[in-house]
């Protein structure tokens, strides 16, 4: 499971192709909030 996490969380970053610091910002909040999500399960 923790492996599958990780790669969902690189694809988000990868596929979200963001150009700014802003972006980069709300990505690792999205990333953030699906392992913590993972983690409660």
């Amino acid at each position: 499971m923790k492996t599958v996490s990780i790669i969902f969380i690189a694809s988000l970053l990868l596929l979200a192709g963001c150009n700014t610091v802003k972006g980069v910002g709300q990505d690792v909040q999205k990333a953030g909030s699906v392992l913590e999500n993972a983690a409660k399960k």
